[in-house]
This record gives structure tokens, C-alpha cells and sequence, in this order.
């Protein structure tokens, strides 16, 4: 099995693919991971993953700087049915559109807006920052093995509310329901960082590399 993780310049990537490689020893599953900015490389792979950090409109910026990149993405995740996985802003991406420093359209593979966290309480600071239990809203192999209770690593400012509430697998609370773990037939994405995520994170992406959609 070969992953490909997207490089467009955003996120600590050695960290995701560290961790997702850890994560295919642990579970006995033969696995290479290459870190690539190469459209094609992405288009061959078994599974992708695309990860980021910062604000919306920059991460979507990045990634059409790639010659090809969106265009192989949309190809190999919507037309091929490949695994993906979108990791932070890499989850916010697969929204319609973003609405941070502005509208900038999202790649809209799960229909919804990525939208400033709006803590009830105001004591609540945002960035939402640090650990936080995951609440399963739905059965998903993603979340397999995963107990009630358990805990995420979350650094963020948005999160994506979905048009469809089907499409929301897990939330954590923030002063309301914040948007934690999205599928929708081959695609998925997490808010939190899995590879910050300890064992609750190395559980979801073995999942992820076990996962046929």
C-alpha cells in the first residue's frame, strides 16, 4: 500500500507521516508513506491525505499552486473512490466554501461552510486549543475500536457545519458542538490532529489504512 501525503507547504508533514507510518507497523499492514507536491504521485496512490495548518483561504491557495494537484485529487478521491483523509484545514478544505478573511470556495466534496467557532460560554477562549473528548454521533470504521471518551488533540479557529448532519461522524464540545470527524463515502476528515492524538490517533489512522469504502 502506498499513501500519499499531500505537500503544498502547510502543516508539520513528517509528523502525519511519522505517525501513519507507526500506525501501519503497529497493525502489521505493509504501508510506504511519501510526503509529494507531485500531481501524479497523488493520482497512483492507495490512499491520500491531505493535511494542513493555518487559515483557509492561504491552505487553498497552496494547494492550487500544485500544478495538477486539484484536478488529480478530484480524479483519484471522486472518480476512482481512493481513500481519503483530510487532516485540520485539510478536513475544512472539503467543505463548500470557507469564510475566513473572506468567502474562498472549498473543494465542496462534503456540502457545508467551514465558520468561526462561536463559544456560548464567553469565558471560552477561541482558538479552541488542547484536548478534548470525541462524542461518535454515527457508527464509521474510522472510529472503530475507539472508546467512549476518549480524547483528541485540537488547534483550531473554524470548523466545517455541514449542510447534511449524516455527514458528521464525531463532535467535541467548545461551548456547542464542534465539528469533529466528517465521511462521506470514501472521503473522511478530522478536525483534530491524529498524529498529536497519541493512541486514540494512531487508532483512527490504522483505521484509515484499513478503511474499504
Amino acid at each position: 500500500m502506498r499513501v500519499a501525503i499531500v505537500d503544498f507547504g502547510s502543516g508539520n508533514l513528517r509528523s502525519a507521516a511519522r505517525a501513519l507510518e507507526r500506525a501501519a507497523r503497529d497493525a502489521g499492514l505493509a504501508c510506504t508513506v511519501d510526503v509529494t507536491a507531485d500531481a501524479a504521485a497523488v493520482a497512483s496512490a492507495d490512499r491520500i491525505v491531505l493535511p494542513g495548518d493555518g487559515a483557509f483561504a492561504d491552505c487553498r491557495r497552496g494547494l492550487e499552486a500544485l500544478p495538477g494537484m486539484v484536478d488529480a485529487l478530484a480524479q483519484a478521491v471522486r472518480g476512482r473512490g481512493i481513500p481519503f483523509l483530510g487532516i485540520c484545514v485539510g478536513m475544512q478544505l472539503l467543505a463548500t466554501r470557507g469564510t475566513e478573511h473572506g468567502v474562498t470556495p472549498g473543494l465542496d466534496w462534503i456540502a457545508g461552510e467551514c465558520v468561526r467557532l462561536d463559544p456560548a460560554d464567553p469565558t471560552l477562549k477561541v482558538p479552541h486549543m488542547g484536548w478534548n473528548e470525541l462524542v461518535q454521533r454515527r457508527a464509521h470504521p474510522l472510529l472503530d475500536g475507539i472508546d467512549a471518551g476518549a480524547h483528541a488533540y485540537f488547534v483550531h479557529s473554524f470548523h466545517v457545519v455541514a449542510r447534511d448532519p449524516a455527514d458528521v461522524v464525531a463532535t467535541a464540545s467548545h461551548g456547542g458542538d464542534v465539528t469533529a470527524v466528517v465521511a462521506r463515502a470514501n472521503i473522511a476528515g478530522t478536525q483534530f490532529h491524529p498524529e498529536k492524538s497519541q493512541a486514540t490517533g494512531l487508532r483512527i489512522l490504522a483505521n484509515f489504512l484499513r478503511w474499504r469504502p
